[in-house]
């Protein structure tokens, strides 16, 4: 596991920051759904139905839509691969394993990308900006941090209320 990237821990830029950040939630992301048995990795403890696997998912491909399509301008075949008619959705032949391997994958790619960049390099235009001017790698890079602890914050409830691991 990876510690928490303490803020009095050094880093030798922002662009360090950032990615210790990512690289912390995006394994506790992993460690947790990784923790939980499998009856519990296709079921919703929650009201609005997401499933652990789902939101693994869903994360893979927030990282997708905003460091590819959005911020690199590249053709995505699916940025939106993460839903099915309106909500998120993991096929059956989808496995944790794999699910896992793509959400680290993707990790690896941001990463690769952003120390080719500087922070304040402004994304390529296209369709993730929806009309609108595209972001700097800083506000993407800011975003997906947001993105990612609310979500590992949600995933923390979930995994409590099946029996698995809790706190950070």
């Amino acid at each position: 596991m990876i510690p928490f990237p303490e803020p009095t821990s050094p880093a030798g830029s922002r662009t360090e920051v950032f990615l210790r950040y990512l690289d912390y939630f995006r394994e506790s992301l992993a460690a947790k759904v990784s923790a939980l048995a499998e009856e519990e990795l296709r079921r919703s403890r929650l009201p609005s139905g997401w499933t652990p696997l789902e939101l693994l998912k869903h994360l893979r491909h927030v990282e997708l839509r905003w460091i590819e399509w959005g911020f690199q301008g590249r053709d995505v075949a699916e940025p939106w691969g993460d839903r099915h008619e309106d909500r998120w959705y993991v096929a059956p032949d989808e496995t944790r394993a794999d699910l896992v391997a793509a959400l680290r994958a993707q990790g690896a790619h941001t990463t690769e990308v952003v120390t080719a960049h500087d922070l304040a390099e402004i994304g390529a235009p296209g369709p993730r900006w929806n009309g609108a001017d595209p972001a700097s790698l800083e506000r993407v890079l800011f975003h997906l941090v947001q993105e990612y602890a609310r979500h590992l914050g949600h995933l923390d409830v979930v995994a409590e209320l099946a029996g698995g691991p809790t706190g950070e």
